[in-house]
This record gives C-alpha cells, sequence and structure tokens, in this order.
C-alpha cells in the first residue's frame, strides 16, 4: 500500500485520473517534484504532444492541468540514488508505487517519453531494455508500454522531424487500440 512508502517515492498523481487514453512518464529523481512539466529551455514536448495529434491545440507548461479533460495523464517514476558503505552507488527504481499508480487509472497505454525512462523502468522489472522506439514486448502493470524519443533540449541530435514522426506513431497506436485524438 503506498501509505506505508514515503511519499517522495510515489509519483504524482495530480494530472492522473481514470478514462485517460495515455499516461505520459518521465523520471524523476527522490523527492525532485516538478513545478511545471516540461517547462526547460529547448524542451520540445509541448509542441510535440500538439504536432502529433496527441492533444488538439498547442498547450505549454501552465497549461498542464488541463491535459487529463484531452485524455492524458503525466507523471514520474521515481528513481534515486542509494550510498552504502563499502559499496557502489546503487539506482533503485521504485516501481511499485508507480505500477499502482498506473493501475488506479487503468489507461490503454503508458509512454515513457524517453528510452533512458523506459530503460530505468526494464531495470526495475527484468525486463529487455528498449532498442529503439515504439511499441515495448512488455507492459507496465499489465498495461501495454511504448516508448518516445525525449523532447528534451539534451535530444536536439535527433531532428525535430524525426522525433515528431515518432510521437505521431504513438498518436497511430491509440487510434488502432481504438482511442482515437481528441
Amino acid at each position: 500500500m503506498d501509505r506505508a512508502e514515503p511519499a517522495d517515492v510515489r509519483p504524482d498523481r495530480t494530472l492522473l485520473r481514470p478514462g485517460l487514453r495515455v499516461v505520459i512518464t518521465g523520471t524523476l529523481g527522490r523527492g525532485h517534484r516538478p513545478e511545471r512539466y516540461y517547462a526547460g529551455a529547448g524542451n520540445r514536448f509541448w509542441e510535440l504532444l500538439e504536432g502529433s495529434g496527441l492533444v488538439g491545440e498547442r498547450l505549454g507548461p501552465d497549461d498542464a492541468g488541463r491535459l487529463p479533460g484531452l485524455g492524458v495523464g503525466l507523471t514520474d517514476l521515481v528513481i534515486e540514488r542509494v550510498r552504502r558503505a563499502g559499496q557502489e552507488p546503487e539506482t533503485v527504481i521504485h516501481r511499485g508505487p508507480f505500477d499502482r499508480a498506473v493501475r488506479a487509472v487503468a489507461p490503454p497505454v503508458v509512454a515513457f517519453v524517453s528510452k533512458t525512462a523506459a530503460t530505468w523502468y526494464a531495470r526495475g522489472a527484468g525486463e529487455r531494455l528498449p532498442q529503439g522506439y515504439g511499441e515495448l514486448a512488455w507492459t507496465v502493470a499489465g498495461v501495454p508500454a511504448f516508448v518516445l524519443p525525449g523532447p528534451s533540449g539534451a535530444n536536439n541530435g535527433m531532428s525535430l522531424a524525426l522525433r515528431l514522426a515518432l510521437w505521431t506513431d504513438l498518436a497511430d497506436f491509440l487510434e488502432h487500440l481504438g482511442h482515437a485524438r481528441p
């Protein structure tokens, strides 16, 4: 049960609710909740979200609260670096609270917003690491999983056109599952 776990290892549920078409998730370090999702300089999240057809209008970080009404939820998988005396630092993935949050809203798809996020989840779940983008061979709490290229400025080595095409693949995948675009 989540109550037995510290609050800072539980994913943010403020933008999650039943009835979503997709939950988009990244990663964050324990105790580092974002004030505004995807608001960093050079981050193309909001542009990719609209350009892919996942939402029908251009939004920005200050509009994040509107996303659930448009069928999109946002959250993060919480990870942390743990140091123990005499041992190498270890990365802990707090997968249990994340899986419970996903089960509670039961979206048809969980989309990782980068291969890094999908890789951290896969490591914690003992699944095969993602090799590319698109639908994954494994699920998140029984929900199909998808990996997107990251929207951050750090990923500017990949062209915006290619990133947009891969985000559009998610919109097409949702449509194929019977969850039409807004």
